[in-house]
This record gives C-alpha cells, sequence and structure tokens, in this order.
C-alpha cells in the first residue's frame, strides 16, 4: 500500500473535485441523459457486458459516480454473485445516490470512498480487473493508469470507458458545435445556474486525446494487449489492456 500524495496541487484538486460533484449529484444522472442525449446508456451498457465477460473475482470501479457501470455488470452476472465488486468514488453524496440506486443489489457491492489518484486503501496486486467510466478525462491520466497498474495483479485487467476524439471530421464538427454552443446552456440549466460545476464537467472533453494516443500512454504504464473499441462514430472508446503475468 502506497500513502497519500505530498503534492499540495494534487491535494488542492480533489478538495475541488469533491466540492463540484457533491453540488450536482442529485442532478448527475440528468445531466448525463442531456450531454449525451442519451446514448451514455448504449456505451455504459457495452462496457458493462465486456467487463461481465471477463474472468475476474475482485473488480474495483473507481471514479464510479451514482454507480451505473457496477450496476449494470452485477444484472448481467444475473444480480447473485459471488465476486467482489467495489464501487468507489471521491465524493461520498454521489456514492450515497449509487446505494440507494442499488435496491436489493447493495448486498453484492461494497461501497467506498476513494481518491483514483491514491487507492492508499487498495493493497498492491489485489484487484483482478479495474474500471473507470468518464472519470479519466477530469483526472491526471499518468497518476490514474499507474494506481491502476499497482493494485491489479499480474494478468489483471484495466478497463476504461472514455470520451475520444471522433475520427470523421464532418462528424466532429458536428459534435464539437454541440458541445460549444448547445451544452453550455443545457448544463447552465440542469445544474441551476451553477457555471463552474457544467464548465469543470466538460473542461477534459476537448483536451483528451485521440484513441489511439491514450493507448500509447496505458502501452507507456506496461500494459501489453493494448486495445480499444470505438462506439458512436468514435465519440467515445472502450480502452482495454492486461498487467503482465
Amino acid at each position: 500500500m502506497d500513502g497519500a500524495s505530498s503534492d499540495p496541487n494534487a491535494a488542492s484538486f480533489d478538495c475541488v473535485t469533491d466540492d463540484v460533484f457533491s453540488r450536482i449529484a442529485s442532478r448527475y444522472d440528468v445531466l448525463c441523459d442531456l450531454f449525451s442525449l442519451g446514448i451514455h446508456r448504449i456505451w455504459k451498457s457495452r462496457m458493462a457486458r465486456r467487463i461481465a465477460a471477463e474472468p475476474w473475482d475482485d473488480m474495483l470501479d473507481v471514479a464510479a459516480g451514482t454507480g451505473d457501470i457496477a450496476l449494470r455488470v452485477i444484472r448481467n452476472l444475473g444480480g447473485a454473485t459471488t465476486r467482489s465488486c467495489v464501487v468507489s468514488d471521491i465524493c461520498p453524496a454521489m456514492l450515497e445516490i449509487a446505494k440507494r440506486r442499488a435496491g436489493p443489489l447493495a448486498g453484492a457491492l461494497q461501497f467506498r470512498v476513494f481518491d483514483a489518484h491514491r487507492l492508499a486503501e487498495i493493497a498492491s496486486a489485489s484487484v483482478d480487473l479495474h474500471s473507470m467510466s468518464f472519470g479519466m478525462k477530469i483526472c491526471d491520466r499518468k497518476r490514474a493508469v499507474a494506481k491502476a497498474w499497482r493494485v491489479l495483479r499480474p494478468g489483471g485487467r484495466f478497463m476504461c470507458l472514455e470520451a475520444s476524439e471522433i475520427p470523421v471530421r464532418f462528424i466532429r464538427r458536428l459534435y464539437l458545435a454541440y458541445m460549444s454552443f448547445c451544452m453550455p446552456v443545457v448544463g447552465w440549466v440542469a445544474t441551476g445556474g451553477d457555471a463552474s460545476a457544467y464548465h469543470y464537467l466538460l473542461s477534459g472533453v476537448r483536451a483528451f486525446p485521440g484513441a489511439r494516443q491514450f493507448a500509447d500512454e496505458i502501452s507507456a504504464q506496461g500494459f501489453v494487449e493494448v486495445g480499444y473499441e470505438q462506439l458512436s462514430f468514435g465519440i467515445v472508446a472502450i480502452h482495454t489492456a492486461r498487467k503482465p503475468r
């Protein structure tokens, strides 16, 4: 287990993250629907099916928000499972909503407040599958991927669903136009005028690298069998990799 970072900028980032998501926790799922026109449900279903198909006993879902991915995974497994699934997020308010949403499935999950940049509470080489969905764009990617590497067992699987750079130029222009003109208005209304919240949520989308570049970053950490599946014309991609045995 490693200790918390002494980087003051990292501590400040974590506080800002928690504060932003605490303010919008009750509206987060609505925001996802509005920002993606509901398509995020298709993306998350695909991610959950792929996770459920993997051979794992211990799964750690970081930056889990309101628990969408983990809940879909458990449902794909039929609800009753002997597998261990930890649902974690830096924001307690988000996790409280995840618990409520889980209902009778809550017994198949563990809910823990963890920081994806640290994971100091998780022993090294103790997890079979590490997943993150739509959290990497607001993380320090290098730190988050390094922590995934540390906690994964040899042979363990890394999976990340994240925004990507659309390869088709015309579609990319349309998408960027939507982001530039429609999303700020939708975000302002949905957050009750909390401009800082939606600007923070969208800040990482434009800057996030294309799928190939992010795959190269994952490879640079030492992962093997690195690949990605692009969805919806490349708006998002599911990245997969394995820690060498």
